[in-house]
C-alpha cells in the first residue's frame, strides 16, 4: 500500500465522498446478506409451518428491502465515482504541472508516447481502483464477515466444515497476486513503448513517405504490437491457470456443504431452510473470495500505474528559483561567462570547456562553428535551461540564478532552429509570450519578422487557425511567425538559434534588415551557419569542440588566413562565386 500512501494527498481531501459511499455500501451489503435469512424464514416458518397468511407480509418486506438497496446502490456508485474522478483531476493536474517545470535534462531522455501513456492510461488505471476496486474490497470483507457470522449462528459445526477449504483459496489468491503484479507492470511499459512508436510515426510521417519506408515502419510497429500482445497473453495465462483453481476450491466447499448439511437435515439437527440459507451464504463467501482475484488484478494494475506516476512526480526539479531570488521587470542585458564548463550527462564529454566572454548591453554576438561545437549550449545556459558544471554566468553583474526563472526568461526572446507553433490562430501564436498584447503590437512584430504580407494572404488573416505543429505553412513561414513571437515580448536579450535557416536568401536579407532595428538596445546572440547572418555582429565567437577557438569582428577574423572562420568564409563565398560564374 506504500504507493497509495504516497499518493494520499490527491485523494484524501475528498475522503468525505468515499466515506459516504461506504456508508451506503453498508446498506447494500447488509440487505444482501438478509436475503438468505428471509429465505430461511419463508421455508421454515411460513411454508413448512403452514403460515401462508404471512406470505404477503414477507413479499412486502422483501420489496421494501429491494427498493432501499436500489437507492443505496445508486448513491454508493455515484459517490464512489465522484471520489475517484475528483482525486485523479488533482493528480492529473499535478502531473501536468510537474511536466511544465521539469528541466530540459529530463526531456532529453523522455519519450513523448510514454509520457502520454502515463497521463492517460495510468491515471485512469489508478482512478478505477479508487472508484471501484477499493470499495469492492470493503464490500468483499463485509459480505464474508457477515455471512460467516450468520453461518456460525445457524450451525457452528456446518460452518466450520464448509469453510475448511477457504484458507487454501486465500493462499491461491495470494500466489496469484505475486505473479500478476509484475506482469501488469510489464504490460504498462509495453503499452508506453507502443504509444511512443505511434506518436513518432505520426510526427515523422513526411519523412516516412518521402523515403517510402511505410513497410519498414509497419515492421517496427508490428514488433511493438507483438510485444504488447505477448505480455497480455502471458498475463491472461496466469489468470487462466489460477481462476479455475479458485473455482474448484469453492466447488469443494459446496459439495461438502450439501453432503454434511443434508445429513444434518435428515437427522433433524437443522431445518431445511437453514441448509438453503447456508447454500446462499456460502456463495456470498466463495463469490467474493473468487472475485478477490479480479480485485487483486485491479489493485495490481492500479499499483503499477501509481508507481509509474510517482516516477514523474519524484523527478527532481533541479532548475528552480533559489531562496531569495529577485523578480525584475527589465534587464539591461549585460551578459558575462566566466570560465564556464558544461556537460549534458556525466558519461559524456564536456559540451563547453572554460568559456569566457562578455556581451555588453545592446551588442550583437555571433556564434559559429561545426555541429556539436557548443553554440546552442551557450544560449541554453543563458536561459537557465541547464546549469553549468563549473564557472559563473552573470547578467547585469548578478549570477543568473539570483533572478527568478520567470522574470529571467521573460526578458529573453528565443527563436529556435526548429520552430514550434501551436494548433491555434496565428494571432495567438505571436502573442503567446504576451497574452495581453494589442493587435497593433502583434502586427508590428509580424511586420518586423517579414511575416505580415503572407499572413494577410491567408483566408482569415491573423485569425487563421494553424494545423498541428503549424501544418499548412512552409518552413520559412513558420520560422518568421516564431521570430515575430520572440519580438512581441520586447526582450532585453534576443537569441536567434539559426533562426533564418529555413528561409531563402532574399527573405533572409529582409529579416536581417528588420533585425537591425529590433536589435537596437538589445543584447543579441545569433547562432548561424551562414556567415552572411553574422557579418554585422559586434563580436563573433568561433567555437570548436566546446572551446572558443577564435573571437573578433568579421573583418578581424578574415585576416587570419589559417583560422576556421576564414576557411568557412572561403567555402561559402567561393561556392557562391562559382554559382554566379556558371549563371553568366
Amino acid at each position: 500500500m506504500n504507493t497509495f500512501k504516497r499518493l494520499k494527498e490527491f485523494y484524501w481531501p475528498y475522503k468525505g465522498y468515499f466515506f459516504l459511499s461506504i456508508l451506503f455500501l453498508l446498506f447494500v451489503s447488509g440487505i444482501t446478506v438478509a436475503y438468505p435469512i428471509i429465505l430461511q424464514f419463508t421455508i421454515d416458518n411460513v411454508v413448512l409451518a403452514g403460515n401462508y397468511e404471512l406470505v404477503p407480509y414477507v413479499a412486502l418486506g422483501f420489496f421494501i428491502l429491494m427498493a432501499i438497496k436500489a437507492v443505496a446502490t445508486y448513491f454508493h456508485q455515484y459517490l464512489g465515482d465522484l471520489f475517484g474522478i475528483k482525486a485523479v483531476y488533482e493528480l492529473r493536474d499535478a502531473l501536468y504541472r510537474k511536466l511544465q517545470y521539469l528541466p530540459f535534462r529530463y526531456y532529453d531522455n523522455a519519450r513523448t508516447g510514454d509520457l502520454m501513456s502515463r497521463l492517460t492510461a495510468d491515471v485512469e488505471g489508478f482512478r478505477f481502483f479508487l472508484s471501484f476496486g477499493f470499495a469492492q474490497l470493503i464490500n468483499l470483507t463485509m459480505l464474508v464477515g457477515l455471512s460467516m457470522g450468520i453461518m456460525f449462528y445457524y450451525s457452528p459445526s456446518l460452518a466450520l466444515i464448509t469453510l475448511a477449504s477457504m484458507p487454501f483459496l486465500i493462499v491461491t489468491v495470494y500466489q496469484f497476486d505475486k505473479k500478476v503484479h509484475p506482469a501488469f507492470t510489464d504490460i504498462r511499459k509495453s503499452f508506453a513503448g507502443m504509444t511512443t512508436k505511434v506518436q513518432e510515426n505520426i510526427s515523422g510521417m513526411n519523412t516516412v513517405k518521402s523515403l517510402s519506408k511505410e513497410d519498414f515502419e509497419m515492421g517496427r510497429f508490428d514488433s511493438k504490437n507483438a510485444d504488447y500482445k505477448d505480455k497480455y497473453v502471458f498475463t491472461a495465462n496466469i489468470w487462466a491457470k489460477y481462476f479455475p483453481l479458485m473455482e474448484l476450491i469453492g466447488q469443494i466447499s459446496v459439495v461438502v456443504l450439501l453432503g454434511y448439511g443434508g445429513w444434518l437435515v435428515i437427522n433433524g439437527v437443522i431445518q431445511p431452510g437453514v441448509l438453503v440459507a447456508f447454500f446462499s451464504l456460502v456463495w456470498y463467501i466463495i463469490g467474493p473470495l473468487m472475485n478477490l482475484g479480479f480485485i487483486v488484478n485491479t489493485f495490481s494494475q492500479s499499483k503499477a500505474s501509481g508507481e509509474r506516476l510517482l516516477q514523474v512526480l519524484d523527478e527532481d526539479e533541479d532548475i528552480m528559483d533559489k531562496p531569495g531570488a529577485i523578480t525584475i521587470d527589465r534587464l539591461k542585458g549585460n551578459v558575462s561567462f566566466d570560465h564556464v564548463s558544461h556537460r549534458y550527462d556525466e558519461e559524456e564529454e564536456l559540451a563547453l570547456k572554460d568559456v569566457t566572454f562578455f556581451a555588453e548591453s545592446g551588442k550583437t554576438i555571433g556564434l559559429i562553428g561545426a555541429t556539436g561545437s557548443g553554440k546552442t549550449s551557450v544560449t541554453q545556459l543563458i536561459s537557465r535551461f541547464y546549469e553549468p558544471d563549473r564557472g559563473t554566468i552573470k547578467i547585469d553583474g548578478r549570477p543568473i540564478d539570483s533572478y527568478s526563472l520567470k522574470s529571467l526568461r521573460k526578458n529573453i526572446g528565443v527563436v529556435l532552429q526548429e520552430s514550434f507553433l501551436f494548433s491555434s490562430s496565428i494571432k495567438d501564436n505571436i502573442s503567446y509570450g504576451l497574452p495581453y498584447a494589442t493587435m497593433e503590437d502583434i502586427i508590428d512584430a509580424a511586420k518586423r519578422a517579414q511575416a505580415h504580407d503572407f499572413i494577410m494572404e491567408m483566408p482569415d488573416g491573423y485569425d487563421t487557425v494553424l494545423g498541428e505543429r503549424g501544418m499548412g505553412l512552409s518552413g520559412g513561414q513558420k520560422q518568421r511567425i516564431a521570430i515575430a513571437r520572440a519580438i512581441c515580448i520586447d526582450p532585453s536579450i534576443l537569441i536567434l538559434d539559426d533562426a533564418t535557416s529555413a528561409v531563402d536568401m532574399e527573405t533572409e536579407s529582409k529579416i536581417q534588415a528588420a533585425f537591425r532595428e529590433v536589435m537596437k538596445g538589445r543584447t543579441t546572440f545569433i547562432i548561424a551557419h551562414r556567415i552572411s547572418s553574422l557579418m554585422h555582429a559586434d563580436e563573433i565567437l568561433v567555437l570548436e569542440d566546446g572551446e572558443v577557438a577564435e573571437r573578433g569582428t568579421h573583418d578581424d577574423l578574415l585576416t587570419n588566413e589559417n583560422g576556421q572562420y576564414r576557411r568557412i568564409y572561403d567555402i561559402q563565398f567561393k561556392d557562391r562565386h562559382a554559382v554566379l560564374q556558371e549563371a553568366k
